[in-house]
């Protein structure tokens, strides 16, 4: 018996470091392979959509980078939900300043689904010039690449195309944290994921073609899914297409955190996987470095290894893999960065049970449940159902 669990122990450490490596090395393709390709890609003409609640830390470098877009033909529509926002007089302010740009600010506060986000860019969806559209979120940082890239990933068989937040600008150990969880964790398993056909889509940068949508039923249909990204990708694969991201993920500068709002977050975005990808969530127990170390060490002496040599050769393997992949991809990478890897693989078995704990979260202020998301995708599916029989 103790034979076997040595066994099992050990293939399931290198199996573990296997697939790690494996997820860097395609992680490392993609963002190794944009820089090979020849830049200065014409763009069609599009709507840039933003959505405003209140002011982030790094509002004016990220509102601002709308503006200074090389490409020419592309509009920005603002939308807030209310005159009083705090984000209100600011985003006027860069429209007055950047009067080459054609830029509007539209105010209203729709209400056609239960998403505060959706319900936000309902008017600007409608007020939309172009056919193509591009929903972003105020926190991410536009490059001058910023379309060219979103346009390059359009391929035929593509049906969106998205980025996934890469944390940049942290302030404080907490923020080292959040980056930690978006780039050499999340970040790289999306690229890997997307290279291997399973891409899915980020909401927090979506080039959409607006026909599929509006077929769909334009905005309100995200709201079918308590997370727009799985309604998104449930959407452009019932139209036989693919969601691709984008080969270099765009920034989302973070500032300060409190060890609080990263960790709400996280649980967020947990429970919002578990719900909408439940098969896809079940697995990431095993995703982190905490337990194939954990039992590479316990197994070592029983084969004759010393524990701790073993335990070092592991951590030097798979967060030396970590620290090339942020060092080519030119993501955040600082002496405390080894640091908050660690942290976040010993939070992640704690936050996949809290991903399947509980229901509730907060998003901006608004309290929301994936229960209720849930049960209504049940009640959708057995409409559905009995429709057809």
């Amino acid at each position: 018996m103790a034979d076997f669990v040595t066994a099992a122990a050990l293939i399931f450490c290198a199996a573990a470091t296997a697939t790690h490596l494996v997820s860097i090395a395609l992680a490392l393709s993609r963002v190794t392979s944009s820089r090979s390709r020849q830049r200065g890609l014409n763009v069609e003409p599009v709507s840039i959509i933003r959505p405003v609640c209140g002011l982030d830390h790094f509002d004016e470098m990220t509102l601002r980078s709308t503006f200074e877009l090389p490409d020419s033909g592309y509009e920005v529509i603002f939308c807030a939900a209310r005159e009083d926002d705090p984000a209100v007089p600011f985003v006027r302010k860069l429209i007055a300043k950047y009067p080459h740009v054609e830029a509007r600010l539209l105010i209203g506060d729709d209400r056609p689904t239960s998403n505060p986000k959706l319900n936000n860019i309902v008017k600007g969806w409608a007020a939309a010039r172009f056919p193509w559209i591009v929903l972003a979120d105020n926190n991410v940082l536009m490059p001058e690449n910023y379309l060219g890239d979103l346009f390059r990933s359009f391929e035929p068989g593509v049906g969106l195309v998205c980025s996934p937040p890469v944390g940049s600008h942290p302030i404080g150990f907490w923020a080292e944290l959040e980056c930690a969880f978006l780039n050499t964790y999340q970040a790289r398993w999306q690229s890997a994921a997307d290279t291997i056909g399973l891409g899915f889509a980020q909401g927090k940068s979506m080039l959409w073609r607006r026909d599929i949508l509006d077929e769909a039923g334009g905005v309100e249909a995200l709201g079918a899914e308590i997370a727009e990204d799985a309604a998104a990708t449930k959407i452009v694969r019932a139209h036989g297409l693919r969601v691709r991201l984008v080969d270099r993920p765009f920034e989302q500068p973070l500032g300060p955190r409190s060890v609080k709002q990263v960790w709400a977050r996280q649980v967020r975005w947990a429970r919002l996987r578990r719900v909408t990808f439940p098969v896809f969530y079940a697995p990431e127990i095993l995703s982190g470095s905490m337990l194939p170390i954990a039992s590479g060490f316990a197994a070592a002496s029983s084969v004759g290894l010393d524990p701790l040599t073993v335990l070092a050769g592991l951590l030097v393997v798979w967060y030396g893999a970590e620290a090339l992949l942020a060092r080519v991809a030119g993501w955040h990478l600082k002496w405390p960065s080894p640091l908050a890897w660690m942290l976040r693989d010993a939070l992640l078995p704690l936050l996949w049970v809290e991903g399947w704990a509980g229901d509730t979260f907060v998003w901006r202020g608004n309290d929301m449940s994936v229960a209720k998301a849930d049960a209504a995708n049940s009640s959708r599916e057995l409409a559905v159902t009995t429709k057809s029989m």
